[in-house]
């Protein structure tokens, strides 16, 4: 279920009508810029913008690669207007060495537009603005939907609600110092009834370039919340939308080190504020933990790593174990060159020495593709100080570690084998916040029940 409304980003008219758009003033850019001028400044032009658009080209596969971001492949249309953009560019620069105000203008509309389209199509790829609306309400930080003020949802309480608030909180940052920016919650419409019973709650992560808002605005979390709500007499599960980056540009992976001591911040921070603030049960077997990309790795690792905290995660799309690219760079970004830091935060080595977790249970979502995983381990794992003994075993071919259906599999084996209850599941569709929305939906009944709401589904179904 979604509330999406406006003209769509994703498909549709307008993304094909901005590329035609594009394409068509490109073309009458070229032969206006070339038309009638000598034949060595056109082969000069031509040669300078057949370079521009083949090192756009790659360095626009360079960039996803140095930051992990090719998850599903990204779609031909992308590299296409990466090098049409770089050519436009060029006929600018020809276009300012020529006379005529309105070569220049066209060559900087031209200009424009190709970027945008380019940007249409890194937006079709991960789905991270689903219509202009959504865009416009992210890119201008408009209030969410939903939104009150601590002020008013106190004055809500004891009044009946058919859907849930959503409220901005400005937790403490003083055990860890991540610098992390405002963070918000939601509370169920049973949060507001006289008597309000005791609520369990989840905390929602997002993916690598993320804010504390995208699991509302682009994946639906609130909407879906609200749904379960109407079905089961307003009862649902508290929902933390947390800052695990700090800003949007900042992969912390949800651990410890140079880029901030997220998992701290998560912990033993934001978890107990929402405790403290907003009455959500303490216990651990009443705490869950859900992530997409990214987020996913960060829910399996918070789970396995912390389970006095989180009792259920689910990961949606995750990785084998946090990762900023391959094993030199992941140790000296994520954890300052740190070997037992880093064995700290890897889930299948703390699986590997932990003793049996008697309550966790966990959910593994991904797609059937064998794209391969957002980060391609590029050595052996590290090895556990702890432990006395080599790294983490390889419970899979090598030759399968780059599909990560596969590593979810192979979390869930390791999951298994230390009493944790858990089951993959396996559904049609792309790495992409709508495949992030429907795996929430599709998890949150059983979520719910294994954190003790009534009238929930308890069990989880292998679907694999």
């Amino acid at each position: 279920m979604s509330r999406r409304t406006g003209v769509s980003l994703l498909q549709g008219w307008l993304p094909i009508t901005i590329q035609a758009l594009a394409a068509v003033l490109l073309v009458l850019l070229a032969v206006w810029l070339l038309r009638g001028a000598r034949p060595r400044p056109v082969v000069v032009t031509l040669v300078v913008a057949a370079a521009a658009a083949a090192l756009a080209v790659v360095g626009t596969r360079w960039s996803l690669r140095d930051q992990d971001l090719q998850a599903d492949p990204p779609p031909v249309a992308l590299w296409v207007w990466a090098a049409l953009a770089a050519v436009a560019l060029v006929l600018l620069v020809a276009a300012v060495v020529r006379r005529g105000w309105w070569r220049r203008g066209l060559a900087v509309g031209t200009l424009l537009l190709a970027l945008l389209a380019a940007g249409v199509q890194a937006n079709v790829w991960v789905g991270y603005f689903p219509t202009v609306a959504e865009a416009y309400a992210q890119l201008t930080a408009a209030p969410l939907p939903d939104e009150a003020s601590p002020a008013a949802v106190d004055a809500m309480r004891g009044t009946p609600r058919t859907t849930g608030v959503v409220v901005p909180m400005t937790t403490p940052d003083d055990v860890s110092h991540f610098a992390h920016r405002t963070e918000y919650v939601y509370l169920p419409p049973a949060w507001f009834a006289p008597h309000a019973p005791s609520l369990p709650a989840v905390m929602m992560v997002g993916g690598e370039f993320a804010t504390p808002t995208d699991w509302i605005r682009t994946g639906d979390a609130v909407v879906t919340a609200d749904a379960y709500a109407r079905t089961h007499g307003g009862l649902a599960p508290i929902l933390v939308f947390a800052d695990s980056t700090g800003s949007f540009r900042n992969d912390t992976e949800c651990v410890d080190g140079p880029r901030g001591n997220a998992a701290t911040h998560l912990v033993d921070e934001v978890r107990p504020y929402v405790v403290a603030h907003f009455a959500a049960d303490a216990s651990p077997a009443q705490w869950g933990v859900v992530g997409w990309s990214t987020g996913g790795t960060c829910a399996v690792d918070l789970g396995v790593t912390r389970p006095d905290a989180f009792s259920a995660f689910e990961d949606i799309q995750g990785d084998l174990a946090p990762n900023a690219g391959g094993a030199q760079q992941t140790l000296a970004q994520l954890y300052g060159g740190n070997a037992a830091a880093q064995a700290a935060f890897d889930p299948t080595t703390v699986l590997a020495h932990h003793a049996p977790y008697p309550d966790s249970a966990g959910w593994f979502a991904d797609n059937p593709s064998t794209r391969p995983a957002r980060h391609a381990p590029t050595t052996a794992p590290p090895a556990d100080p702890r432990a006395g003994m080599g790294g983490r075993k390889d419970p899979a071919p090598a030759t399968m570690q780059g599909q990560q259906a596969t590593e979810a599999r192979t979390l869930c084996a390791e999951a298994t084998a230390r009493g944790i209850t858990c089951s993959v599941h396996i559904s049609p569709g792309k790495h992409t916040w709508q495949f992030a929305h429907a795996a929430f939906a599709d998890a949150l009944p059983w979520l719910a029940g294994r954190l003790g709401l009534p009238s929930a589904v308890g069990a989880p179904t292998v679907r694999s």
